[in-house]
Protein backbone atom coordinates (compact mmCIF):
# COMPACT_ATOMS: atom_id res chain seq x y z
CA UNK A 1 0.00 0.00 0.00
CA UNK A 2 2.86 2.35 0.83
CA UNK A 3 4.48 1.63 -2.51
CA UNK A 4 1.20 2.28 -4.34
CA UNK A 5 0.74 5.63 -2.62
CA UNK A 6 4.27 6.65 -3.50
CA UNK A 7 3.72 5.69 -7.12
CA UNK A 8 0.49 7.71 -7.16
CA UNK A 9 2.21 10.86 -5.91
CA UNK A 10 4.97 10.49 -8.50
CA UNK A 11 2.52 10.31 -11.42
CA UNK A 12 3.25 13.20 -13.81
CA UNK A 13 -0.34 14.47 -13.63
CA UNK A 14 -0.50 14.49 -9.84
CA UNK A 15 -0.36 18.00 -8.38
CA UNK A 16 1.67 16.71 -5.42
CA UNK A 17 4.42 14.94 -7.34
CA UNK A 18 7.98 16.24 -7.08
CA UNK A 19 7.79 18.38 -10.21
CA UNK A 20 4.39 19.98 -9.51
CA UNK A 21 4.18 20.37 -5.73
CA UNK A 22 5.72 23.86 -5.46
CA UNK A 23 3.60 25.06 -8.37
CA UNK A 24 0.55 23.81 -6.44
CA UNK A 25 1.82 25.40 -3.20
CA UNK A 26 2.34 28.78 -4.88
CA UNK A 27 -1.10 28.58 -6.51
CA UNK A 28 -2.68 27.80 -3.14
CA UNK A 29 -0.93 30.72 -1.42
CA UNK A 30 -1.77 33.37 -4.02
CA UNK A 31 -5.39 32.24 -4.06
CA UNK A 32 -5.81 33.20 -0.41
CA UNK A 33 -6.44 36.63 -1.95
CA UNK A 34 -9.11 35.39 -4.36
CA UNK A 35 -10.76 33.41 -1.53
CA UNK A 36 -10.90 36.56 0.60
CA UNK A 37 -12.27 38.55 -2.36
CA UNK A 38 -15.03 35.96 -2.79
CA UNK A 39 -15.95 36.32 0.87
CA UNK A 40 -16.44 40.05 0.33
CA UNK A 41 -18.72 39.40 -2.67
CA UNK A 42 -20.78 36.74 -0.92
CA UNK A 43 -21.05 38.66 2.35
CA UNK A 44 -22.33 41.82 0.64
CA UNK A 45 -25.14 40.06 -1.28
CA UNK A 46 -27.41 39.25 1.73
CA UNK A 47 -26.23 42.40 3.51
CA UNK A 48 -27.58 44.59 0.68
CA UNK A 49 -31.01 43.02 1.15
CA UNK A 50 -30.72 43.50 4.94
CA UNK A 51 -29.91 47.19 4.51
CA UNK A 52 -33.39 47.74 3.05
CA UNK A 53 -35.14 46.45 6.18
CA UNK A 54 -35.86 48.02 9.59
CA UNK A 55 -33.27 45.57 11.01
CA UNK A 56 -30.45 47.30 9.11
CA UNK A 57 -27.26 47.35 11.22
CA UNK A 58 -26.32 50.81 9.93
CA UNK A 59 -27.56 54.12 11.30
CA UNK A 60 -28.56 55.55 7.89
CA UNK A 61 -31.11 54.57 5.25
CA UNK A 62 -30.05 52.92 1.98
CA UNK A 63 -32.48 53.20 -0.94
CA UNK A 64 -32.89 50.94 -4.00
CA UNK A 65 -31.06 53.29 -6.37
CA UNK A 66 -28.16 53.51 -3.92
CA UNK A 67 -28.10 49.73 -3.61
CA UNK A 68 -27.76 49.38 -7.39
CA UNK A 69 -24.66 51.60 -7.19
CA UNK A 70 -23.26 49.61 -4.28
CA UNK A 71 -23.66 46.48 -6.39
CA UNK A 72 -22.29 47.86 -9.65
CA UNK A 73 -19.37 49.94 -8.31
CA UNK A 74 -17.52 46.66 -7.96
CA UNK A 75 -17.26 46.69 -11.77
CA UNK A 76 -15.84 50.23 -11.91
CA UNK A 77 -13.29 49.30 -9.27
CA UNK A 78 -12.39 46.23 -11.31
CA UNK A 79 -11.67 48.43 -14.34
CA UNK A 80 -9.30 50.57 -12.25
CA UNK A 81 -7.59 47.45 -10.89
CA UNK A 82 -7.33 45.99 -14.40
CA UNK A 83 -5.73 49.13 -15.82
CA UNK A 84 -3.25 49.53 -12.97
CA UNK A 85 -2.21 45.87 -12.96
CA UNK A 86 -2.09 45.65 -16.75
CA UNK A 87 0.06 48.77 -17.03
CA UNK A 88 2.48 47.83 -14.24
CA UNK A 89 2.87 44.05 -14.37
CA UNK A 90 5.44 44.00 -17.18
CA UNK A 91 7.25 47.06 -15.76
CA UNK A 92 7.64 46.18 -12.10
CA UNK A 93 6.75 42.49 -12.09
CA UNK A 94 3.90 40.29 -10.92
CA UNK A 95 4.93 40.09 -7.25
CA UNK A 96 4.78 43.82 -6.33
CA UNK A 97 1.23 44.01 -7.73
CA UNK A 98 0.24 40.90 -5.80
CA UNK A 99 1.50 42.49 -2.59
CA UNK A 100 -0.23 45.80 -3.32
CA UNK A 101 -3.65 44.10 -3.63
CA UNK A 102 -3.67 43.66 0.15
CA UNK A 103 -4.13 47.40 0.82
CA UNK A 104 -7.49 48.14 -0.92
CA UNK A 105 -8.96 44.89 0.37
CA UNK A 106 -8.21 45.71 4.01
CA UNK A 107 -9.62 49.21 3.41
CA UNK A 108 -12.84 47.65 2.06
CA UNK A 109 -13.52 45.95 5.40
CA UNK A 110 -12.45 48.97 7.47
CA UNK A 111 -14.77 51.29 5.51
CA UNK A 112 -17.63 48.80 5.84
CA UNK A 113 -17.07 48.67 9.59
CA UNK A 114 -16.79 52.44 10.14
CA UNK A 115 -19.52 53.39 7.60
CA UNK A 116 -21.28 56.63 8.57
CA UNK A 117 -23.04 57.22 5.24
CA UNK A 118 -23.71 55.41 1.98
CA UNK A 119 -20.59 57.06 0.46
CA UNK A 120 -18.47 54.87 2.75
CA UNK A 121 -20.05 51.79 1.17
CA UNK A 122 -19.55 53.20 -2.33
CA UNK A 123 -15.83 53.64 -1.68
CA UNK A 124 -15.61 50.24 0.04
CA UNK A 125 -17.08 48.43 -2.97
CA UNK A 126 -14.89 50.43 -5.33
CA UNK A 127 -11.79 49.30 -3.41
CA UNK A 128 -13.02 45.70 -3.34
CA UNK A 129 -13.36 45.94 -7.11
CA UNK A 130 -9.78 47.22 -7.44
CA UNK A 131 -8.55 44.17 -5.51
CA UNK A 132 -10.56 41.78 -7.66
CA UNK A 133 -9.75 43.53 -10.93
CA UNK A 134 -6.02 43.59 -10.24
CA UNK A 135 -6.11 39.98 -9.12
CA UNK A 136 -7.97 38.80 -12.22
CA UNK A 137 -5.17 40.32 -14.30
CA UNK A 138 -2.08 39.20 -12.41
CA UNK A 139 -3.03 35.82 -10.87
CA UNK A 140 -3.89 33.93 -14.10
CA UNK A 141 -0.67 35.18 -15.73
CA UNK A 142 1.43 34.41 -12.63
CA UNK A 143 0.02 30.88 -12.35
CA UNK A 144 0.34 30.16 -16.08
CA UNK A 145 3.98 31.31 -16.06
CA UNK A 146 5.05 29.08 -13.16
CA UNK A 147 3.11 25.93 -14.12
CA UNK A 148 3.76 23.08 -16.54
CA UNK A 149 1.44 22.71 -19.52
CA UNK A 150 0.00 19.40 -18.30
CA UNK A 151 -1.26 20.90 -15.01
CA UNK A 152 -1.75 24.54 -16.06
CA UNK A 153 -5.49 24.16 -16.64
CA UNK A 154 -6.13 22.69 -13.20
CA UNK A 155 -3.94 25.22 -11.40
CA UNK A 156 -5.42 28.18 -13.28
CA UNK A 157 -8.96 27.05 -12.50
CA UNK A 158 -8.13 27.39 -8.79
CA UNK A 159 -8.66 31.15 -9.22
CA UNK A 160 -12.40 30.81 -9.70
CA UNK A 161 -12.64 27.83 -7.34
CA UNK A 162 -11.18 30.00 -4.57
CA UNK A 163 -13.52 32.89 -5.40
CA UNK A 164 -16.55 30.59 -5.27
CA UNK A 165 -15.43 29.02 -1.99
CA UNK A 166 -15.14 32.54 -0.62
CA UNK A 167 -18.63 33.44 -1.90
CA UNK A 168 -20.11 30.48 -0.01
CA UNK A 169 -18.25 31.44 3.17
CA UNK A 170 -19.50 35.01 2.69
CA UNK A 171 -23.11 33.81 2.39
CA UNK A 172 -22.77 31.78 5.58
CA UNK A 173 -20.91 34.57 7.39
CA UNK A 174 -23.57 37.17 6.65
CA UNK A 175 -26.36 34.98 8.01
CA UNK A 176 -24.54 33.76 11.14
CA UNK A 177 -22.15 36.54 12.16
CA UNK A 178 -23.06 40.12 13.00
CA UNK A 179 -22.27 42.95 10.55
CA UNK A 180 -19.66 44.51 12.86
CA UNK A 181 -18.05 41.18 13.78
CA UNK A 182 -17.39 39.98 10.21
CA UNK A 183 -14.46 42.35 9.44
CA UNK A 184 -12.47 41.00 12.39
CA UNK A 185 -12.97 37.45 11.07
CA UNK A 186 -11.72 38.28 7.58
CA UNK A 187 -8.91 40.86 7.90
CA UNK A 188 -6.39 38.19 9.09
CA UNK A 189 -6.70 36.53 5.65
CA UNK A 190 -5.01 39.29 3.58
CA UNK A 191 -2.33 39.57 6.27
CA UNK A 192 -1.59 35.82 5.97
CA UNK A 193 -1.61 36.17 2.18
CA UNK A 194 0.94 39.01 2.31
CA UNK A 195 3.31 37.15 4.65
CA UNK A 196 3.14 33.81 2.81
CA UNK A 197 3.87 35.41 -0.55
CA UNK A 198 7.09 36.92 0.75
CA UNK A 199 8.68 33.50 0.23
CA UNK A 200 7.64 33.06 -3.44
CA UNK A 201 10.04 34.22 -6.18
CA UNK A 202 9.06 36.23 -9.25
CA UNK A 203 8.12 34.17 -12.33
CA UNK A 204 11.01 32.99 -14.54
CA UNK A 205 9.23 34.45 -17.62
CA UNK A 206 9.29 37.98 -16.22
CA UNK A 207 12.86 37.69 -14.89
CA UNK A 208 14.16 36.50 -18.27
CA UNK A 209 12.39 39.37 -20.01
CA UNK A 210 14.17 41.74 -17.61
CA UNK A 211 17.54 40.12 -18.32
CA UNK A 212 17.90 38.70 -14.79
CA UNK A 213 19.02 35.24 -15.89
CA UNK A 214 20.51 34.12 -12.58
CA UNK A 215 17.34 34.97 -10.66
CA UNK A 216 15.26 33.39 -13.44
CA UNK A 217 17.18 30.12 -13.13
CA UNK A 218 16.65 30.09 -9.34
CA UNK A 219 12.95 30.78 -9.86
CA UNK A 220 12.70 28.01 -12.44
CA UNK A 221 14.47 25.56 -10.11
CA UNK A 222 12.12 26.49 -7.27
CA UNK A 223 8.81 26.17 -9.14
CA UNK A 224 9.84 23.04 -11.03
CA UNK A 225 11.57 21.62 -7.91
CA UNK A 226 14.61 20.75 -10.03
CA UNK A 227 17.62 18.87 -8.67
CA UNK A 228 21.11 20.15 -9.44
CA UNK A 229 21.82 17.09 -11.61
CA UNK A 230 18.55 17.27 -13.60
CA UNK A 231 20.07 18.15 -16.98
CA UNK A 232 16.83 17.57 -18.89
CA UNK A 233 14.95 20.23 -16.89
CA UNK A 234 17.82 22.69 -17.24
CA UNK A 235 17.80 22.16 -21.01
CA UNK A 236 14.12 23.08 -20.83
CA UNK A 237 15.06 26.28 -19.01
CA UNK A 238 17.78 27.11 -21.54
CA UNK A 239 15.32 26.58 -24.39
CA UNK A 240 12.78 28.88 -22.72
CA UNK A 241 15.47 31.50 -22.07
CA UNK A 242 16.65 31.33 -25.69
CA UNK A 243 13.16 31.81 -27.10
CA UNK A 244 12.25 34.65 -24.76
CA UNK A 245 15.63 36.39 -25.19
CA UNK A 246 15.38 36.15 -28.97
CA UNK A 247 11.85 37.52 -28.86
CA UNK A 248 12.94 40.38 -26.59
CA UNK A 249 15.85 41.23 -28.89
CA UNK A 250 13.52 41.39 -31.87
CA UNK A 251 11.12 43.67 -29.99
CA UNK A 252 13.36 46.26 -28.40
CA UNK A 253 11.02 48.98 -29.61
CA UNK A 254 8.07 47.34 -27.89
CA UNK A 255 5.08 46.19 -29.93
CA UNK A 256 4.41 46.81 -33.56
CA UNK A 257 0.77 47.51 -34.28
CA UNK A 258 0.90 44.72 -36.88
CA UNK A 259 1.38 42.20 -34.06
CA UNK A 260 -2.14 43.01 -32.92
CA UNK A 261 -3.68 42.60 -36.38
CA UNK A 262 -2.46 39.13 -37.33
CA UNK A 263 -4.97 36.42 -38.19
CA UNK A 264 -4.32 34.44 -34.95
CA UNK A 265 -4.68 37.63 -32.90
CA UNK A 266 -7.98 38.62 -34.52
CA UNK A 267 -9.35 35.12 -34.02
CA UNK A 268 -8.26 35.25 -30.36
CA UNK A 269 -10.07 38.59 -29.90
CA UNK A 270 -13.30 37.11 -31.24
CA UNK A 271 -13.04 34.12 -28.89
CA UNK A 272 -12.31 36.43 -25.96
CA UNK A 273 -15.32 38.66 -26.68
CA UNK A 274 -17.71 35.72 -26.94
CA UNK A 275 -16.24 34.32 -23.71
CA UNK A 276 -16.83 37.62 -21.92
CA UNK A 277 -20.36 38.13 -23.23
CA UNK A 278 -21.41 34.58 -22.43
CA UNK A 279 -19.72 34.73 -19.02
CA UNK A 280 -21.58 37.88 -18.00
CA UNK A 281 -24.88 37.90 -19.89
CA UNK A 282 -25.90 34.36 -19.00
CA UNK A 283 -26.50 35.97 -15.61
CA UNK A 284 -24.01 33.92 -13.59
CA UNK A 285 -22.31 36.78 -11.73
CA UNK A 286 -25.61 38.66 -11.46
CA UNK A 287 -27.11 35.65 -9.69
CA UNK A 288 -24.29 35.76 -7.12
CA UNK A 289 -24.83 39.47 -6.47
CA UNK A 290 -28.64 39.48 -6.53
CA UNK A 291 -29.25 35.89 -5.43
CA UNK A 292 -31.79 36.69 -2.71
CA UNK A 293 -33.81 38.95 -5.02
CA UNK A 294 -33.79 36.35 -7.81
CA UNK A 295 -35.23 33.67 -5.55
CA UNK A 296 -37.76 36.12 -4.14
CA UNK A 297 -39.18 36.56 -7.68
CA UNK A 298 -38.91 32.90 -8.71
CA UNK A 299 -42.11 31.67 -6.99
CA UNK A 300 -40.11 29.20 -4.94
CA UNK A 301 -41.68 27.85 -1.74
CA UNK A 302 -38.28 27.17 -0.13
CA UNK A 303 -36.40 29.33 2.37
CA UNK A 304 -34.44 31.98 0.46
CA UNK A 305 -31.42 31.93 2.80
CA UNK A 306 -31.15 28.16 2.45
CA UNK A 307 -31.38 28.43 -1.35
CA UNK A 308 -28.59 31.01 -1.38
CA UNK A 309 -26.24 28.77 0.60
CA UNK A 310 -27.08 25.76 -1.62
CA UNK A 311 -26.17 27.78 -4.73
CA UNK A 312 -22.88 28.80 -3.10
CA UNK A 313 -22.05 25.14 -2.45
CA UNK A 314 -22.99 24.18 -6.02
CA UNK A 315 -20.57 26.80 -7.37
CA UNK A 316 -17.74 25.14 -5.49
CA UNK A 317 -18.66 21.69 -6.79
CA UNK A 318 -18.72 23.06 -10.33
CA UNK A 319 -15.34 24.78 -10.23
CA UNK A 320 -13.75 21.86 -8.34
CA UNK A 321 -15.04 19.54 -11.05
CA UNK A 322 -13.22 21.77 -13.54
CA UNK A 323 -9.92 21.26 -11.72
CA UNK A 324 -10.38 17.49 -12.04
CA UNK A 325 -11.35 17.25 -15.71
CA UNK A 326 -9.99 20.40 -17.41
CA UNK A 327 -6.61 18.90 -18.35
CA UNK A 328 -8.09 15.50 -19.13
CA UNK A 329 -10.91 16.39 -21.52
CA UNK A 330 -9.82 19.84 -22.69
CA UNK A 331 -11.34 23.31 -22.61
CA UNK A 332 -13.62 23.23 -25.64
CA UNK A 333 -15.85 20.37 -24.54
CA UNK A 334 -16.38 22.02 -21.14
CA UNK A 335 -17.42 25.30 -22.78
CA UNK A 336 -19.82 23.46 -25.08
CA UNK A 337 -21.45 21.55 -22.22
CA UNK A 338 -21.57 24.74 -20.15
CA UNK A 339 -23.24 27.00 -22.74
CA UNK A 340 -25.73 24.41 -24.02
CA UNK A 341 -26.70 23.30 -20.51
CA UNK A 342 -27.01 26.88 -19.23
CA UNK A 343 -29.21 27.81 -22.20
CA UNK A 344 -31.59 24.92 -21.53
CA UNK A 345 -31.75 25.63 -17.77
CA UNK A 346 -32.40 29.36 -18.19
CA UNK A 347 -35.03 28.82 -20.87
CA UNK A 348 -36.81 26.30 -18.61
CA UNK A 349 -36.53 28.66 -15.62
CA UNK A 350 -38.11 31.44 -17.68
CA UNK A 351 -40.96 29.14 -18.70
CA UNK A 352 -41.60 28.11 -15.09
CA UNK A 353 -41.74 31.68 -13.78
CA UNK A 354 -44.03 32.65 -16.67
CA UNK A 355 -46.45 29.80 -16.01
CA UNK A 356 -46.27 30.37 -12.24
CA UNK A 357 -47.86 33.79 -12.79
CA UNK A 358 -50.83 32.14 -14.52
CA UNK A 359 -51.26 28.91 -12.57
CA UNK A 360 -50.67 27.62 -9.05
CA UNK A 361 -47.37 25.75 -9.31
CA UNK A 362 -46.61 25.68 -5.59
CA UNK A 363 -46.32 21.89 -5.77
CA UNK A 364 -43.22 22.55 -7.92
CA UNK A 365 -41.87 25.23 -5.60
CA UNK A 366 -38.56 23.36 -5.40
CA UNK A 367 -37.96 23.61 -9.16
CA UNK A 368 -36.37 27.12 -9.22
CA UNK A 369 -33.63 25.91 -6.84
CA UNK A 370 -33.00 22.80 -8.94
CA UNK A 371 -32.85 24.76 -12.21
CA UNK A 372 -30.61 27.53 -10.86
CA UNK A 373 -28.36 24.98 -9.14
CA UNK A 374 -27.95 23.06 -12.39
CA UNK A 375 -27.37 26.30 -14.32
CA UNK A 376 -24.73 27.51 -11.83
CA UNK A 377 -23.01 24.10 -11.83
CA UNK A 378 -22.84 23.97 -15.64
CA UNK A 379 -21.65 27.58 -15.91
CA UNK A 380 -18.91 26.93 -13.36
CA UNK A 381 -17.47 23.88 -15.12
CA UNK A 382 -16.99 25.91 -18.30
CA UNK A 383 -17.84 29.59 -18.65
CA UNK A 384 -16.47 30.39 -15.19
CA UNK A 385 -14.04 27.57 -14.44
CA UNK A 386 -11.94 27.73 -17.62
CA UNK A 387 -12.52 31.39 -18.47
CA UNK A 388 -9.07 32.65 -17.50
CA UNK A 389 -7.37 29.45 -18.70
CA UNK A 390 -8.72 29.92 -22.24
CA UNK A 391 -8.23 33.68 -22.19
CA UNK A 392 -4.51 33.29 -21.46
CA UNK A 393 -3.90 30.30 -23.74
CA UNK A 394 -5.78 31.60 -26.79
CA UNK A 395 -3.69 34.80 -27.07
CA UNK A 396 -0.50 34.82 -29.19
CA UNK A 397 2.63 34.84 -27.00
CA UNK A 398 3.93 38.13 -28.38
CA UNK A 399 0.92 40.18 -27.26
CA UNK A 400 -0.40 37.95 -24.46
CA UNK A 401 0.22 40.24 -21.51
CA UNK A 402 -1.28 43.35 -23.13
CA UNK A 403 -4.15 41.46 -24.77
CA UNK A 404 -5.16 39.57 -21.63
CA UNK A 405 -5.04 42.80 -19.61
CA UNK A 406 -7.18 44.59 -22.20
CA UNK A 407 -9.84 41.91 -22.26
CA UNK A 408 -9.99 41.68 -18.48
CA UNK A 409 -10.68 45.44 -18.52
CA UNK A 410 -13.49 44.76 -21.01
CA UNK A 411 -14.72 42.00 -18.69
CA UNK A 412 -14.84 44.44 -15.79
CA UNK A 413 -16.80 46.93 -17.90
CA UNK A 414 -19.34 44.23 -18.74
CA UNK A 415 -19.50 43.31 -15.03
CA UNK A 416 -20.53 46.88 -14.29
CA UNK A 417 -23.07 46.95 -17.13
CA UNK A 418 -24.60 43.57 -16.26
CA UNK A 419 -24.84 44.35 -12.53
CA UNK A 420 -26.43 47.71 -13.30
CA UNK A 421 -29.01 46.49 -15.84
CA UNK A 422 -29.90 43.11 -14.27
CA UNK A 423 -32.21 44.52 -11.55
CA UNK A 424 -33.69 46.95 -14.10
CA UNK A 425 -34.41 44.13 -16.53
CA UNK A 426 -36.04 42.14 -13.72
CA UNK A 427 -38.18 45.16 -12.84
CA UNK A 428 -39.25 46.32 -16.33
CA UNK A 429 -39.09 43.12 -18.41
CA UNK A 430 -39.92 40.66 -15.67
CA UNK A 431 -37.95 37.63 -14.60
CA UNK A 432 -39.19 35.40 -17.44
CA UNK A 433 -38.04 37.59 -20.35
CA UNK A 434 -34.76 38.29 -18.54
CA UNK A 435 -34.06 34.56 -18.27
CA UNK A 436 -35.05 33.89 -21.88
CA UNK A 437 -32.69 36.65 -23.04
CA UNK A 438 -29.85 35.09 -21.04
CA UNK A 439 -30.60 31.66 -22.51
CA UNK A 440 -30.40 33.14 -26.03
CA UNK A 441 -26.88 34.45 -25.27
CA UNK A 442 -25.90 30.96 -24.07
CA UNK A 443 -27.23 29.22 -27.21
CA UNK A 444 -25.48 31.68 -29.56
CA UNK A 445 -22.22 31.18 -27.63
CA UNK A 446 -22.60 27.40 -27.93
CA UNK A 447 -22.84 27.64 -31.72
CA UNK A 448 -19.80 29.92 -31.90
CA UNK A 449 -17.61 27.70 -29.71
CA UNK A 450 -18.70 24.63 -31.66
CA UNK A 451 -17.72 26.13 -35.01
CA UNK A 452 -14.77 28.42 -34.28
CA UNK A 453 -13.01 27.57 -31.01
CA UNK A 454 -9.78 25.58 -31.26
CA UNK A 455 -8.70 23.36 -28.38
CA UNK A 456 -5.88 24.96 -26.33
CA UNK A 457 -5.17 22.03 -24.01
CA UNK A 458 -1.40 21.42 -23.75
CA UNK A 459 -0.52 24.53 -25.74
CA UNK A 460 2.91 25.97 -24.91
CA UNK A 461 2.86 29.58 -23.72
CA UNK A 462 5.78 30.21 -26.06
CA UNK A 463 3.66 29.30 -29.10
CA UNK A 464 2.19 32.03 -31.30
Amino acid sequence: MQLTSGALFEHTNCLLNRRNRYQFLATFLVNISTFAHGIGIGWMSPVMRQLQTPESPLSFEVFVEELSWIGSLLGIGSVIGNLLAGFLQDRIGRKPIMFALTVPYVCFWLLSYFAQSVEYLYLARLLAGITGGGGYIVFPIFISEISDARVRGRLSSFVMLSVNMGVLVGYILSTNVGYFTAPFCIIPLPICYFISNLFLPETPFHLINKGKFGAAEKSFRFYKNVRDDDKRSMLEFEDMKLKLTKERALNVNAFNYKDFATRPALKAYAVAMVLILSNQFTGTFCFITYMSDTFALSHTTLDISMCTIVIGAVQIVGTYTTTLICDRFGRKILLLISTLGAGICLATFGCFTYLAQLYDLSVLGWLPLVLLSLDVFLCNIGLVGVFFVVLVEVMPAKIRSVAVSTFVVILSCTVFVSLKIFPLCMQYWGISITMWSSSLVAFVSFVYFLLFLDETKGKSLLDS
